[in-house]
This record gives C-alpha cells, sequence and structure tokens, in this order.
C-alpha cells in the first residue's frame, strides 16, 4: 500500500484569516476615532503629540519609520512562507490571484495617473490606490459570516499578500529619498550577515533580530525608506524545523516570529498606524476639495480601478482556462470581493505620506480620497456579497488512487 505523503500545514492561515478579520474591525474603529478627534477641540492637541519629538524621531516618524517596520516584518514572512510552503507555493496556486492583482495595481494606477497627468505635483502619489488593506477586507468579509466561501477569503489573502509585495517593490524603487553610499554598504553587509546566519543554520531568532535592529537603524540613514528593513530581515529567517523537530515545520524560526507577530501587528501596531494618519480635519474643506483631480484620483483608482483591474484580470485568467473559479465562489460573489479589494488603507495612506512628504496639505487630500474610495468599495463589496447566492456544490469526478 502507498502511503499518501504527509500533508504541508498551513502554518497559521486560518487563525492568520480569523485575527486579521478581527484586527480590521478595530482598525474600522481607530480610523473613527481619528476622525473624531481631529474634528473636535482636541485636533489641536492631536496633531502636536504627533508631531512632538521622543529622541532623534517625532511621535510620527516613530509610527511610520519604526513600528510599521514591524508590519512589514510580517509581510515579508507571509510572503516568504506563502510562496514556499503555503497558498503559492505552486504555479497554478499564483494564477489567479497573481493576475488579479497584478491588473488590481495596474488599473487605479491608470486611472490616477489620467485624471493627474496635467499636474507633475500630483502625478508622483500614482501608486496611492494600487493597495489593497487585507484586514480592512477581511473585517468587512467578517461581517457576512459564512455567507462567503472560505475559497474566497483564501483568494482574497492570497491577492493581498502578492499586492504587498508589489506595494514593497514600488517602495523601494519609486519612494526613496537621497541615498548614503556609505550606510548603503552598512546594509548590505549586514544583509549578508543575516543570510551568512540562515545558511550557518542558526536557528536561535535572537541574532537575526539584533542584526535586524542594526539593519533598520542602516537603512533609516541610507535614504531607502526604513520599514524595507523590515522585508529585507524577514526574507533572511529560515524556514526549516528547529533541531530536535525534524517532522514539524511548525517550530521553523520564521513560524515561530510570525506567530509572535500575528497578534501584535494587527491589535496593536496597525490601529496605531491608523489613529496616527486617518485623522484629517474637515474645516473650511469644501465640494471643490472633494472633487479635485488628486483626491477623485485616489478614490475612483480605489473603487473602480481595482473592480476593473481584479475583476477583469480574474474572468480572463478563468476564461481562458488557466484557473478556476474559487470553489463553491459565484460570478457575483467574486464581484464582490474584487470590490472589496478598494479598500485601500494602510498601504495607501503609507505610500501617500511619502509620495507627499513635505505637503500637509496634498496629505489631507490623499486622505479624503482614501477614505471615500475605501468606504465606497467597502459599502459595495458588502453589499454585493450580502446579495449574491451561494454557488451550489459542484461534483467532480473522483480522482485516481
Amino acid at each position: 500500500m502507498t502511503l499518501a505523503p504527509p500533508r504541508r500545514p498551513f502554518s497559521m492561515f486560518r487563525s492568520f484569516l480569523d485575527s486579521e478579520a478581527s484586527g480590521g474591525l478595530l482598525l474600522m474603529a481607530a480610523a473613527a476615532a481619528a476622525l473624531i478627534v481631529a474634528n473636535s477641540p482636541l485636533g489641536a492637541g492631536y496633531e502636536a503629540a504627533l508631531k512632538a519629538y521622543v529622541g532623534p524621531l517625532s511621535v510620527s516618524h516613530w509610527i511610520n519609520d519604526g513600528l510599521m517596520a514591524v508590519f512589514f516584518l510580517l509581510v515579508g514572512l507571509e510572503i516568504k512562507r506563502e510562496v514556499l510552503d503555503g497558498q503559492l507555493s505552486t504555479w497554478s496556486r499564483r494564477v489567479l490571484p497573481g493576475v488579479a492583482a497584478l491588473g488590481g495595481m495596474v488599473a487605479p494606477a491608470l486611472i490616477y495617473a489620467g485624471l493627474n497627468w496635467n499636474d507633475p505635483a500630483t502625478l508622483r502619489g500614482w501608486a496611492i490606490p494600487a493597495a489593497t488593506d487585507i484586514a480592512f477586507a477581511l473585517g468587512v468579509l467578517s461581517l457576512l459570516g459564512d455567507r462567503v466561501p472560505t475559497s474566497l477569503k483564501v483568494f482574497l489573502t492570497a491577492l493581498a499578500i502578492i499586492d504587498d509585495l508589489g506595494a514593497v517593490i514600488i517602495i523601494a524603487l519609486f519612494y526613496t529619498a537621497d541615498l548614503s553610499g556609505l550606510y548603503l554598504a552598512g546594509a548590505g553587509a549586514t544583509v549578508v550577515a543575516l543570510v551568512a546566519l540562515n545558511r550557518a543554520g542558526v536557528t536561535s531568532l535572537t541574532p537575526y533580530l539584533l542584526l535586524g535592529a542594526v539593519l533598520w537603524f542602516l537603512v533609516l540613514k541610507s535614504g531607502v525608506h526604513a520599514t524595507l528593513a523590515g522585508v529585507a530581515l524577514a526574507l533572511t529567517i529560515p524556514l526549516r524545523p528547529t533541531p530536535g523537530k525534524v517532522d514539524d515545520v511548525d517550530h521553523s524560526p520564521l513560524h515561530r516570529l510570525e506567530h509572535a507577530l500575528h497578534r501584535v501587528v494587527p491589535f496593536v501596531i496597525i490601529p496605531i498606524f491608523g489613529f496616527a494618519n486617518a485623522g484629517v480635519s474637515f474645516s473650511g474643506m469644501t465640494a471643490e476639495s472633494l472633487t479635485n483631480h488628486l483626491t477623485l484620483g485616489v478614490a475612483l483608482g480605489l473603487l473602480l480601478g481595482k473592480l476593473v483591474g481584479v475583476f477583469g484580470s480574474a474572468a480572463l485568467v478563468i476564461r481562458m482556462g488557466w484557473a478556476d473559479l474559487p470553489a463553491r465562489a459565484s460570478w457575483p460573489q467574486l464581484l464582490g470581493v474584487s470590490l472589496l479589494c478598494g479598500i485601500g488603507f494602510t498601504m495607501s495612506l503609507f505610500i501617500g505620506l511619502l509620495a507627499f512628504a513635505d505637503d500637509p496639505t496634498l496629505q489631507n487630500e490623499v486622505k479624503v480620497g482614501i477614505l471615500l474610495g475605501s468606504l465606497a468599495a467597502g459599502l459595495a463589496g458588502w453589499l454585493a456579497l450580502r446579495l449574491a447566492r451561494p454557488e451550489p456544490a459542484r461534483e467532480t469526478a473522483a480522482a485516481p488512487v
């Protein structure tokens, strides 16, 4: 009798879905609180607190450059695990979310660029609507319970992970300041040391994290955005069992670090980021400010661009026979999830802050566009999924044994 090969674990995929959904609801509350505070008598104190310096950096910079490096560390761990050991481990699994993610980045960028083509100052923000906020999107899905099949949650998560990888590449290539050769060389040497630890079979997390802190400092000083140090560190963390646990990959250093972070990031770091960056004062805001080309570019890029890019690309791949519709999912449900991809809160805010780092006015317009587009996409996606009928189970021929 031929024994079936051992089943590779989801590591923490199911628990990740649950925690991210709950974290998304908390993020919604943090964003709402930020808006309330910014438009209350506490607004001036809110702004002053964010600009106050603690050591060499302001509170805002500690959040956006420091805490968000931990967020990007988790993103990097998720990308590495899913590519090597999870939902993106084979090309057949990568095709549908991969092509959908690519379309979902290109279409919003084109819509934004089309509306801002004649303004070089705002054109720099072309990548703002290209990102999906997985926490927010899964938070909305959680409100629908079992009306949405698990396969669509897996599809959305895989798509968002690829989307995050695209955002990391965009940040590295297009949103860096003047570079320092000396600090870049130091950062490169630190990455080499991290790789050497991996190659030497070191499975203790302590030396990786210590070198990771050094790497963060060097990247911060180099001109490349400091959060990318988190991704670089993640890619060097070993995905293999620790000694004595050869048959259990859940005990690899990567899984242990991911397990340590997968509650802290969605329940602490992301809500803090949302509260610190979602606050925008509506004082003096006019109808014209809500319909200017920057705000519209972001809002329509998220709402329409994601819908056209994700759903259109996914439909093309499925119709060409390169991939199948997610199990027990209907076309209206796929449309609803494509709309939810237009919730671009965390990464969109982050890219907007990088694109217009020295212009608070443009930053506010970006925030308004993100809030409008994400709210519209979230409500439309929820409504589409609420009204969509689930696909009855499709019978398939038994696989040969």
